[in-house]
């Protein structure tokens, strides 16, 4: 049974002091037997509060007049925090946010896994606290969202916009002067776009009726200078390579411009032909002399330096000598297969995505990699009794699945093949820490490394190395 918001006394709700971080980057009042998450606030602050959600257990709230401030806060150095999805711990100082990140690992794996843990070591920051992403995705939009301070000011604006989504909100989109996520000439890219549009009149996205011409734009940037653009469209226009050559003369470092054409009810294209209308195909990341193509459906860590910095924290968990055979689940475009490889004898990967496979085989083709090894499927179906008795039992499985965490056929086949060593990549400590307590009935923690690579937001990536008990 629901609680009811016109129940709970107002009083309850009024100068309300702000305790503990936790999941999600929401943070926790108790008041009496209420449980309240509250967003748009730092342990610290006195507030009263909104009820914007009410369940039997607990209450969500936002807050409507600060009585005082936390110390931890800072001020934002983006002008569009508070309204953009984005980057919600910019009123947090970077060590107060990597102190919460790493709270966050410990409660969740000491919570959920339940499982006896050594002392976790610090984070590991990124390296970058901005510009640190090497993709980005911006939406047209026919009807951009209005702050309340343009609203109130008067001034007729111009509606049609391109970038991002509003919280929660599929078919509102707020316009983006500049964002500090991704370096230049990505805010320049964007803005170009979107100012010959509206020269030339061209017809905007509207996300509800799934109309007009322009849809979506990418812009990847990669760390040895190449950069990609996919403009996204409903259907062929005439002014499609009218507004390519512009974007290829104006941006003469952009090294591959592609287009999609895209009718579909969502805006995935992996299934649809991306057409190289400029240059090459790909784009290449460097990391430790390795050589990485990334085409336009290529998944690749979106914080290219923090990337180096999981991955060799995953090749040091391994402990490799030379003489392993390494299993690299979940392989992706064999970024991390082909990163150890050097230091193992024999590494096979095996990845769901098809076209991952073959960007993986690319790979290793590129950086003169002879000891790799791909496998496209289902890994549940992929990884079984035929597989190991064929390919032999690893020594270090290396696993980096994705937020959904691994499936129970999964686990239950790294535990009868019993490798000596486990490193377990996680995006979700939470999914992670669900599989190591079904992995404690043959695998003891050894060690914990959160890493930070998304700064002023509240995700965290962890490295867990296991071995056999």
């Amino acid at each position: 049974m629901r609680k009811s918001v016109k129940n709970i006394p107002a009083e309850l709700l009024r100068e309300v002091e702000i305790t503990d971080m936790v999941a999600e980057g929401k943070c926790l009042v108790r008041r009496e037997n209420l449980v309240i998450f509250v967003t748009q606030v730092a342990p610290g602050d006195v507030v009263d509060l909104r009820v914007t959600k009410a369940k039997k257990n607990f209450l969500e709230a936002v807050p409507t007049h600060f009585h005082k401030y936390s110390e931890l806060r800072v001020t934002p150095f983006c002008e569009h925090f508070g309204t953009c999805g984005g980057c919600k711990w910019q009123h947090l100082g970077y060590d107060t946010q990597l102190r919460f990140k790493h709270q966050q690992v410990a409660d969740t794996l000491q919570r959920i896994g339940k499982v006896a843990l050594p002392e976790i070591l610090p984070i590991q920051p990124s390296p970058d606290q901005t510009y640190y992403r090497n993709k980005l995705e911006y939406t047209f939009s026919h009807n951009g969202w209005l702050t309340n301070e343009q609203i109130n000011s008067g001034h007729n604006y111009e509606r049609r916009v391109l970038g991002f989504h509003m919280p929660g909100r599929f078919d509102k989109i707020l316009d983006i002067n500049h964002c500090w996520l991704q370096p230049d000439p990505s805010n320049q890219i964007r803005l170009a776009v979107r100012d010959y549009a509206l020269e030339h009149d061209l017809p905007f996205n509207n996300l509800v009726t799934q109309e007009g011409f322009l849809r979506n734009l990418i812009i990847r940037t990669a760390n040895t200078g190449d950069l990609m653009v996919i403009l996204q469209c409903y259907y062929a226009h005439d002014a499609l390579f009218p507004l390519l050559d512009f974007l290829h003369e104006r941006f003469p470092q952009i090294t591959s411009l592609n287009y999609v054409l895209n009718d579909k009810g969502n805006e995935t294209f992996h299934d649809l032909e991306v057409v190289c209308y400029r240059g090459e195909p790909h784009i290449h990341e460097e990391m430790e002399g390795l050589r990485f193509r990334v085409g336009p459906k290529s998944f690749y860590q979106t914080n290219s330096e923090g990337a180096y910095n999981l991955y060799k924290i995953t090749r040091d968990f391994a402990r490799l000598t030379g003489s392993e055979l390494v299993y690299d689940l979940y392989t992706g475009a064999g970024t991390i297969a082909n990163f150890v490889a050097r230091q193992a004898k024999h590494v096979v990967g095996v990845e769901y995505v098809e076209s991952a496979v073959k960007d993986a085989y690319i790979n290793s083709e590129i950086n003169g990699t002879t000891n790799t090894e791909f496998y496209a499927g289902d890994m549940k179906d992929v990884l079984n009794a035929e597989f190991i008795q064929k390919h032999g039992r690893p020594d270090v499985v290396i696993t980096d699945p994705p937020r959904a965490g691994m499936h129970p056929e999964v686990i239950a086949r790294l535990l009868e093949m019993r490798a000596p060593r486990i490193v377990y990549v996680s995006c979700n400590p939470g999914t992670q820490a669900r599989d190591l307590e079904l992995l404690d009935e043959a695998y003891k923690v050894v060690k914990v490394q959160p890493v930070d690579m998304f700064p002023h937001t509240h995700h965290v990536e962890n490295v867990v190395l296991l071995e056999l008990k």
